[in-house]
Order: C-alpha cells, then structure tokens, then sequence
C-alpha cells in the first residue's frame, strides 16, 4: 500500500523535473537584428522594443526598476520578446554600445546589464573631465575609444565580466561594427514618435510619452491580453 500511494507523487515529481529540465531557458535565447539583440521566445506574441542610450539616466532608472519584473513576469515564461536598440547621443555613449557588443551575441544581456545598472559608479567623467580628457575622447577611431575605456573605467568593468584587455581592445578597434551602429541609431532617430530615451515600440507601435516601468508594464499587459496570451 504505501508503495502505491507513495508512486503518484513521485511520478509528479519526475515530471516536474523533467518539465524543468526541457522548458526552453528564454532568458539566455539571445539573436541578432542588425545592431540589435533579441531576447526571449522569437514566437511571443508580444513584442517589445527598448530604444536605450547608455548616458541616459533616465534609461538607467528604467533598467533598475524593469529589470527582474520583466525577466521573470514576461520573459522566462516566454510571454515577451525584447529587442534592445542603441540610440546613441555621444562619444561614450557610442564606446558602452561597442563593449557590450563584445563577444558573441549570448553575452550581450549580461554586458548590457553591468553598464546600466552601474552607470552611476561609471558616469562622473562626463561632467568632471578636463578639456584636455574630452578632446582625446573624440580623437579619430579606436584611439578615442580607448581614451574612453580608460578615463570611465571601463576595463576594469570588462575584466569583471571575464575579458582579457585584450579582447576589449580588440572589440573597441572594431569599425565596421561602430559605422553599423552610428547608421542603425541615425535611422531608428528618425521613427515617429521617438523622440528621446528611454523610448518603446510594442509589436511594432512606437508608445508616445511611455518612458518608465510602470507605465510600459501595464501596456504590455494590454497587449498580451489582445493576444490572448
């Protein structure tokens, strides 16, 4: 008898952790849309888009306020494909987007997440650099970049995440990818509607005037209930 009924459970159990074990893991399904990077079920019926810049704060207070809700409300569950998109508004900014680029495109969420969340530990040279700092940031090519790298601490945030100097040299040399995001940024600029960052498109449809999580999440909740998600 306890056989029995000790057999049900188990047999749950099991499949629990069977189900576990083979449910897609949409946080770490990442692709490529041009200088874009896709992130979750590329089936959800509810697509979002995030048109950020890394010296943005308000971007900043975004990330910090979305982003375990969004990962676990909307993502995990694959409900919610993201898209996050670089609309770039200066040098630095321009240099973040290259590094978090670096590597294969599985590491972008992560990279992307050590620059937000600690843009406030990182952003000070903006405002404080002498003149002499400002105009090696903007000398020509990796040079300027490099200038960047060095005078926000950028390396030492890199070697955080396990890249060599190396590597990070390596990616911030990369010019094809930087004329690639000056172009994708010039034209996702000119969308109506978006008119700075944060900004937001879901399923394609730029939301005028959303720029915070509390606003954005009860959006997507509209949607995904037209979609019967």
């Amino acid at each position: 008898m306890r056989f029995t009924r000790i057999m049900p459970a188990a047999l749950l159990a099991a499949a629990a952790v069977l189900t576990a074990a083979t449910a897609p893991n949409w946080l770490a399904t990442v692709s490529l849309n041009g200088t874009g990077h896709r992130i979750g079920n590329p089936a959800a019926k509810v697509k979002l888009t995030e048109y950020v810049s890394y010296t943005c704060p308000h971007c900043a207070d975004f990330n910090r306020e979305s982003e375990g809700a969004l990962q676990m409300g909307y993502l995990a569950p694959g409900k919610v494909n993201v898209e996050v998109r670089h609309l770039i508004r200066d040098p630095i900014d321009l240099t973040v987007a290259v590094l978090a680029h670096c590597g294969p495109a599985s590491r972008f969420p992560q990279n992307h997440s050590a620059f937000m969340s600690g843009q406030s530990k990182w952003i000070g040279p903006l405002t404080s650099a002498t003149n002499a700092q400002k105009q090696r940031w903007i000398a020509p090519g990796a040079a300027g970049r490099k200038a960047i790298a060095s005078d926000f601490g950028f390396y030492p945030i890199m070697e955080r995440r396990g890249y060599s100097r190396a590597e990070v040299d390596r990616c911030l040399a990369d010019d094809a990818l930087v004329k690639q995001l000056a172009e994708e940024s010039d034209k996702d600029w000119g969308k109506p509607g978006i008119t700075g960052t944060p900004a937001f498109a879901i399923n394609g449809v730029v939301m005028p005037g959303t720029h915070t999580w509390p606003v954005l999440s009860r959006q997507l909740d509209d949607f995904l209930r037209q979609n019967g998600s």
